[in-house]
């Protein structure tokens, strides 16, 4: 089945007891037990839900995996793959990877002795260079958010797979729709499903994908001991978001193409982020390891305008935390999104004062470059 008919099809398709088209909600903390030691394969909905089971069944489908698994957040989903590791463990990470996902690594798992190594992954020999016995992940954003390094999935995986080692991935930015790591070698694909895959800027949630049973095993045990799972009535809703990803990537691809093109025009913008022109590093690969390029754009205004002024005379566009959903949204990565990595590694790698970065939305392109055009002439 081809990826268009399978986010609607995919998974659980609709209720085979009553004939609805759409999964239910199972709004129930607990079920029902015939005897003693008996059970309809349900008992408690921490360990298991039928409609986040649906969700699971469909996000695995997507991916191309073995067994997918829904948390109450993006973060949640991180946090519950990074628990994998133990006390000596390090894990290599991408040197732009998203603030929460370096945060968390920091401040909080750095606290169990779980360590990590900062790399430019798009450099494979600097990554293999850095890998010792202590090693035990390479962790990657493809494109990184929010400069859109582009790495080569496969080649990461066979450095992976060479060092016995595992391949994380995080694809929130391209969505099984645009990209499927695990094709290509990766052994974890994580989604902040809050984005592209809900689609609307309605739900908060996270997504895995693992590609063994044994992953699976050791997942949906961390899953249910430490209950970051999603809602039945969130599963439901993301369920119906992922039904129309197809018809939204595609909208959100040519109307970044759009804007991507419009903003390397402008006087005002000095350098423009964007992994679909073919002069930026990494155009080759993500030509070849997907099929789209996305709708996140980040761009460094002049020294002669003023990134505030421009943002806060936005009207369409909303500046705001977040990214895929249907409206478009822009921020600022240095004192949002990425505000926890310290400023010498965010001015070291390019993300400086005056970068913002623009979720292009499913809007109408020429009523985009009408607000854009009116936020730049007041930016000087």
């Amino acid at each position: 089945m081809k990826i268009e008919s399978l986010v609607i099809h995919g998974g659980v398709d609709g209720d085979e007891r009553t004939g609805a088209v759409n999964v239910p909600i199972f709004q129930t903390s607990t079920y029902k037990q015939p005897s003693f030691g008996e059970n309809s394969g349900y008992e408690y909905s921490r360990t298991g839900n039928p409609t986040r089971e649906a969700l699971e069944k469909l996000i695995s489908d997507l991916e191309n995996g073995y067994a997918g698994f829904a948390f109450a957040s993006g973060m949640a989903a991180i946090t519950a793959v990074l628990s994998l590791f133990k006390a000596g463990d390090k894990i290599i990470i991408s040197n732009n990877i998203y603030g929460g996902t370096f945060r968390v690594l920091d401040k909080v798992f750095k606290n169990f002795n779980i360590g990590y190594i900062i790399a430019d992954t798009t450099n494979l020999k600097e990554v293999k260079d850095k890998i010792d016995e202590t090693v035990k992940a390479i962790y990657i954003e493809t494109p990184t958010n929010p400069l859109m390094d582009v790495t080569d999935i496969k080649g990461i995986a066979d450095i992976a797979n060479e060092k016995e080692i595992l391949t994380i991935v995080d694809n929130t930015f391209m969505t099984p729709y645009l990209q499927t790591p695990i094709k290509f070698g990766a052994d974890i694909v994580i989604h902040s499903a809050t984005k592209y895959l809900g689609g609307h800027s309605d739900v908060v949630s996270g997504l895995v994908v693992v590609n063994t049973s044994e992953l699976a095993e050791k997942l949906h045990f961390i899953q249910n001991s430490t209950g970051g799972v999603l809602a039945p009535f969130d599963s439901f809703l993301l369920i119906r978001g992922i039904k129309t990803l197809a018809v939204r990537m595609d909208r959100h691809n040519a109307n970044g193409k759009i804007i991507a093109e419009y903003l390397k025009e402008r006087d005002e913008v000095e350098k423009v982020y964007y992994p679909g022109f073919s002069d930026h590093p990494g155009y080759e690969i993500q030509t070849k390891q997907a099929k789209g390029y996305g709708s996140i754009i980040s761009f460094v205004l002049k020294e002669d305008y003023d990134y505030k002024k421009f943002l806060s005379n936005l009207e369409l566009v909303t500046f705001g935390e977040s990214l895929g959903g249907v409206e478009s949204l822009i921020c600022h990565p240095a004192s949002m999104t990425h505000a926890a990595i310290p400023a010498e590694i965010r001015k070291k790698v390019g993300i400086v004062d005056s970068l913002v970065r623009l979720s292009v939305g499913i809007e109408n392109s020429e009523d985009l470059i009408k607000d854009l055009d009116a936020a730049f002439k007041k930016s000087k």
